[in-house]
């Protein structure tokens, strides 16, 4: 079965040009404005949304996003919300992939089974839940699959070719590669290496690899989608719509709008990348 997913990174292949994804967390700062947003990302450029789940131990998660957590839970936010905002966002988009992103916890007290059900109901594409490893893929992966859901896995620049292959097994939609070690929002990538490593995964899948960690600009974006199939920004979007709030943690007029400004640039990073690779190629032929 095609998913959205699938059918997205088809679509752009064709284009010759990377995927922009980009993360919000659901409920930040609250949930009528992070569904506002939400539902601005694909206009704005976005090509596949990762919504994160909010919980209250993210321990891959970096200061920022650790913070948009905070503010969701703090204003209310729960996984069946989280839920209906997918649902309220497919009454009027039904192309844009989306793909939920946290930790097991909430997915378990929430029961797998029942979650599986309500996600795919509510219009989720994908999975991505890091404290998850492929030694227990029965756990949740296994049956996400066989709900129609792809269930993405990350790869990071420690995963070696041993281990490789173990993390790719049941990986499905894009592999996510992890271009610094540590939490999100903190190091810079090196783009050679990024360029090596994603050529060493594909070596090993035919999956699109997406890169993410790190990408803070317009530039950075462009730099990751002159090699990767997608390039995946969470920290600095969040950090843009934060600045926006008031002493109180609260939105503003100022929030939405500046934060799909802000996407607009990546977007144009991202779609002009491989054009000026291949303009710059074709220059240097006599």
């Amino acid at each position: 079965m095609t998913t959205r997913i699938d059918a997205r990174f088809a679509s752009l292949a064709a284009e010759n040009r990377a995927a922009l994804v980009c993360f919000i967390t659901a409920g930040d700062p609250d949930v009528e404005t992070s569904s506002a947003l939400l539902k601005a990302l694909p206009a704005a450029g976005v090509d596949v949304i990762e919504l994160g789940m909010p919980f209250t131990d993210p321990m891959a998660d970096g200061p920022v996003i650790q913070a948009a957590g905070l503010r969701a839970l703090k204003a209310g936010q729960t996984l069946v919300k989280t839920l209906r905002m997918v649902r309220d966002f497919r009454q009027t988009d039904t192309d844009t992939p989306i793909v939920l992103m946290g930790y097991y916890n909430p997915i378990f007290i929430h029961g797998v089974e029942r979650f599986l059900d309500d996600a795919k109901a509510a219009g989720v594409d994908g999975l991505i839940v890091v404290d998850l490893p492929p030694e227990e893929d029965d756990e949740l992966c296994l049956p996400a699959l066989r709900a129609g859901l792809n269930f993405i896995r990350l790869a990071t620049p420690t995963t070696d070719g041993a281990r490789l292959p173990t993390v790719l097994t049941n990986t499905s939609g894009f592999v996510y590669y992890v271009s610094v070690t540590g939490i999100t929002g903190l190091a810079v990538p090196d783009y050679n290496k990024v360029a090596q490593a994603v050529a060493r995964i594909k070596r090993h899948t035919d999956l699109p690899v997406a890169v993410g960690f790190g990408v803070k600009t317009a530039a950075d974006a462009a730099a990751v989608s002159a090699h990767a199939d997608g390039v995946v920004v969470g920290s600095a979007l969040i950090a843009t719509m934060a600045a926006t709030l008031d002493a109180t943690g609260a939105a503003t007029a100022d929030t939405v709008r500046t934060t799909t400004t802000f996407i607009e640039g990546l977007a144009a990073g991202v779609r002009g990348a491989r054009r000026a690779a291949a303009a710059e190629q074709e220059a240097m032929i006599p």
